[in-house]
């Protein structure tokens, strides 16, 4: 990634703690490239919740559930859907990626009960066939370049979500 940063350290009260991750840079940045970005892409790295710990929208603890490739009117297009987390989320999320130039995947398979892989942050850019968008896993990474994407939560249920304390 190149604002978002995985090893972040910030300074508490008794002392530095290393290891923290922060889309700082990235939302500080966000305006000036906003613009370069497809609209599809542009609103979902725009969105107030999608970096905001605490909210029920951001990506932060999604789990990878689907990944499906497809062709929409002669061009390529992928599709990642990825499951809620009860504590956090009451939605799921499904990204739609038009016009798909290139793609990397680099996650590990699912071992046992295990999520295939819990996201860590995500980064959205501009590229000159449209975005790109990186999202960082426990473990591994995927990366999608295309003409414009489209993000869509999805009211699910939660049958195992945690009783309010």
């Amino acid at each position: 990634m190149k604002y978002v940063d995985l090893n972040a350290s910030m300074t508490l009260p008794g002392g530095v703690v290393h290891g923290v991750i922060s889309p700082t840079e990235y939302l500080e940045r966000l305006p000036e490239f906003a613009d370069a970005l497809p609209t599809g892409a542009r609103a979902f790295a725009a969105d107030p919740q999608h970096y905001d710990f605490h909210g029920p929208r951001c990506v932060k603890d999604l789990n990878l559930e689907r990944i499906s490739f497809g062709e929409t009117d002669g061009e390529s297009c992928m599709e990642l859907a990825f499951r809620h987390n009860c504590w956090k989320h009451e939605e799921d999320l499904v990204i739609r990626y038009e016009g798909m130039s290139h793609y990397r995947l680099d996650i590990a398979a699912p071992s046992g009960t295990e999520p295939r892989s819990v996201v860590i942050l995500d980064e959205i850019l501009p590229h000159p066939d449209g975005c790109s968008h990186e999202i960082a896993f426990r473990p591994g990474t995927v990366m999608v370049a295309c003409r414009d994407l489209t993000a869509t939560w999805v009211e699910t249920d939660c049958p195992e979500k945690p009783p309010h304390v």
